[in-house]
């Protein structure tokens, strides 16, 4: 069950689907039609500059231009994208282009189709996160901030650069290796490394765990805020660091990271401005799952076509 899916790709699909379906009937859940989102080194984005088109003619121009950015067979990739500024006057307008390997958008159907349900929405990962961001932290939407999600395999990297999601990184980082470190490295229990990952307090054996880990995530972010700064005119700089996911509870890895950047870092909670419904999180403690549901959140937020 801990290897069915191994940094973020599904590797027993079986399992996988059996858990969503018992998920989803423990819940009370009826519904058939969800939404759901992929992610990964399979799925690119790239703002770019093409010549000022109508959608129509973006369309059909969509899949030469591709081919100039996605180191992908463009025969086996699904595409899309968003034109960012459409009332523009310029003779250039800025398009974000999505691109993602067939292979895996299939995969993660076929996954929910063996759990009994259909995709209403393929999402990326990146951009479901920063719809939920978006709606609880208005105040980052101008200028260029990191948002970081780290999960139990995966930690996902993505720029918001005025309020739009322009680059993502992943980094096979997690939780999970967290726990190994403390085990391998410090001498600590499986139960115990748990407990203190999940826990409230700062001990040694965490800080010393962050100071090489935090270091990790600090290069990806540095080196995603390095490409966009090289590509985009502007030359602005990432202001401040915005964490959610699992591994944000952690204890003292906030302030590693901050220390390592040098910069603001603080806690993106998806529950900020949402407004919740009375007894929806009886018997749970706020704090400790709003942060894992940034992702699921902004897939909520998502209306599909």
């Amino acid at each position: 069950l801990a290897d069915a899916i191994v940094e973020g790709e599904i590797m027993d699909p079986g399992i996988v689907a059996d858990a969503i379906s018992s998920c989803l009937q423990q819940a009370g859940v009826s519904a058939k039609a969800v939404v759901t989102a992929v992610g990964g080194r399979d799925v690119i984005i790239k703002k770019i500059q093409i010549e000022r088109v109508k959608e129509q003619q973006a369309r059909e121009l969509m899949r030469w231009e591709a081919e100039q950015h996605v180191p992908f067979d463009m025969e086996s990739v699904e595409l899309d994208f968003q034109i960012l500024d459409p009332a523009g006057t310029d003779e250039q307008m800025s398009v974000l282009l999505v691109a993602a390997k067939r292979e895996l958008v299939e995969a993660k159907v076929r996954v929910l189709t063996d759990a009994g349900l259909s995709a209403a929405a393929v999402d990326v990962d990146a951009f479901a996160l920063h719809n939920a961001f978006e709606l609880n932290h208005p105040d980052a939407m101008s200028g260029i901030v990191a948002l970081v999600n780290i999960g139990h395999e995966v930690t996902n990297i993505n720029i918001v650069e005025d309020g739009v999601p322009v680059l993502t990184r992943d980094l096979t980082v997690g939780t999970r290796r967290f726990r190994e470190d403390l085990q391998r490295d410090r001498g600590v229990g499986s139960e115990e490394a748990a407990a203190m990952l999940q826990g409230y307090d700062r001990s040694e054996h965490l800080d010393a765990v962050f100071e090489s880990r935090g270091e990790e995530i600090a290069v990806g972010i540095e080196r995603a805020a390095a490409f966009l700064a090289s590509s985009s005119r502007s030359g602005s700089q990432v202001s401040a660091v915005y964490v959610c996911g699992g591994g944000s509870r952690a204890p003292g890895l906030l302030d590693a990271l901050a220390t390592r950047l040098r910069l603001r870092v603080e806690p993106a909670s998806p529950l900020a401005n949402l407004v919740v419904r009375d007894g929806a999180f009886e018997g749970l403690v706020t704090d400790e799952v709003a942060p894992l549901m940034m992702l699921p959140i902004g897939l909520a937020l998502r209306q599909p076509a």
